[in-house]
């Protein structure tokens, strides 16, 4: 008679480093994005004012790049902006193509803001953490991040 094979019970979830790295992720997430959408913008669109602000201007080409998104997703993402009054857009001036985008003053006025809130909900999730745990939670991240060569901004 064949014995029969029974396979090894399947780990709990909670066994699992990217289980709780999820847990904390999405409410994480979820509460920085309930804060945005307060303030009149999505995540995304946060993302996209955020990297704006650190050039005077910038090319279409250059933010779909720094997004990670197609170039239809962007221009969707600008165009709700621009309907905001947070950001514009126009040609370069030696190129029928190429757009240049900018925040308005409305936009630049914006970032330091929600950039306020990005900053309440880092210390609401690990402002227990005291300075040295709080460098090596970074620390860990970061080397993941730069070891399996994560690159696209995180959007939604």
């Amino acid at each position: 008679m064949a014995r029969s094979r029974t396979s090894p019970s399947p780990q709990p979830l909670e066994a699992h480093v990217g289980f709780w790295m999820r847990f904390v992720s999405n409410h994480v997430s979820d509460r920085f994005r309930r804060l945005v959408e307060e303030a009149g913008v999505s995540v995304t669109e946060w993302v996209a004012l955020r990297t704006l602000y650190d050039g005077e201007v910038t090319t279409h080409a250059a933010l779909i790049d720094a997004l990670g998104m197609t170039k239809g997703a962007a221009s969707k993402v600008l165009t709700r902006l621009a309907d905001k009054g947070l950001a514009q857009r126009h040609y370069a001036e030696d190129s029928a193509k190429a757009q240049v985008l900018a925040l308005t003053p409305a936009g630049r006025a914006l970032v330091p803001r929600l950039a306020a809130l990005a900053d309440e909900n880092d210390a609401h999730f690990f402002g227990h953490l005291d300075a040295t745990e709080h460098k090596a939670l970074m620390a860990l991240l970061q080397d993941l991040v730069q070891r399996h060569q994560l690159k696209d901004l995180p959007v939604d």
